[in-house]
């Protein structure tokens, strides 16, 4: 779809959360070359540093964010507005992973991701409903959800529990922020391991364990990803922005809606 919206989207003003990630990385690039302006945001001076240094230029900024903290987000999403004067589209994408079973989970690592992937996703979806309410202009909120909250798998309870939870409260916005203009929809990718040489942080911490199940390695783990899809697909950075984009260039009234980025995982398809 790159390129083909760009006259939709021209001039429109996007924050987009772990933007330093593969998949930020990769949507924050469809974004600017469907004619956005992007604030990309995230934790990582470092991993902002070199999404500047790729994607940088006058549409985008970059803005240090830690989406589990208030005074953050709210200071984020200042500067993202001050940037531009005006705000279109958010992509709420921060996320972290645990792998392990329950019956070994420590408490405090559970919260820590439950702080990023859920309590982020709240707070980044209330200063986004207020600054779009309060605009009077309307706009678009996606939420970059999981298979895996259709279709969880053991070992990965912490992650596929906090983005069940967000994905729930993205759903909820949906119907909320409708009264105002703005949409808010879902996609949900199954595993990317990363964009071009970014590799996924995600799976970086989750991967070794994986392998280790499974008796493979890292090729062989992707290998495995996509042939247990119906379209044997790779899954990419630029598919999920792709996907962004068909939200977001709304071409069709939608919202409260998932998008499912897998190749085809029938038990993972929402009904």
């Amino acid at each position: 779809m790159t390129g083909g919206p760009g006259a939709a989207l021209a001039e429109r003003v996007a924050l987009v959360t772990g933007a330093a990630g593969a998949i930020g990385w990769g949507i924050c690039r469809g974004l600017l070359g469907a004619g956005c302006r992007v604030a990309a945001a995230d934790v990582s001076p470092e991993g902002l540093e070199g999404l500047a240094g790729e994607l940088g230029g006058e549409r985008v900024r970059t803005i240090g964010m830690d989406v589990a903290d208030e005074a953050s987000v709210a200071s984020g999403f200042e500067s993202a507005v001050a940037a531009w004067g005006r705000l279109d589209i958010v992509v709420v994408n921060a996320g972290i992973a645990l792998a392990g079973p329950i019956v070994d989970m420590d408490l405090e690592a559970f919260r820590a991701v439950q702080r990023v992937n859920t309590d982020g996703a709240l707070l980044t979806l209330r200063a986004a409903g207020r600054i779009l309410r309060d605009r009077g202009r309307g706009g678009d909120i996606v939420l970059i959800s999981t298979k895996n909250v259709f279709m969880p798998g053991a070992g990965f309870g912490a992650y596929s529990a906090t983005k069940a939870a967000a994905h729930q409260l993205a759903r909820i916005a949906s119907q909320e922020f409708a009264a105002f203009g703005v949409r808010v929809n879902m996609v949900a990718p199954d595993a990317v391991f990363g964009e071009g040489a970014h590799k996924s942080g995600l799976w970086a911490a989750v991967g070794p364990s994986r392998m280790q199940a499974r008796g493979l390695d890292e090729k062989g783990l992707e290998a495995y990803y996509r042939k247990r899809n119906l379209l044997q697909a790779r899954v990419t950075a630029e598919d999920v922005a792709n996907a962004v984009l068909f939200f977001v260039t709304r071409r069709t009234p939608t919202t409260g809606a998932t998008l499912p980025v897998d190749g085809g995982l029938p038990e993972a398809t929402p009904r």
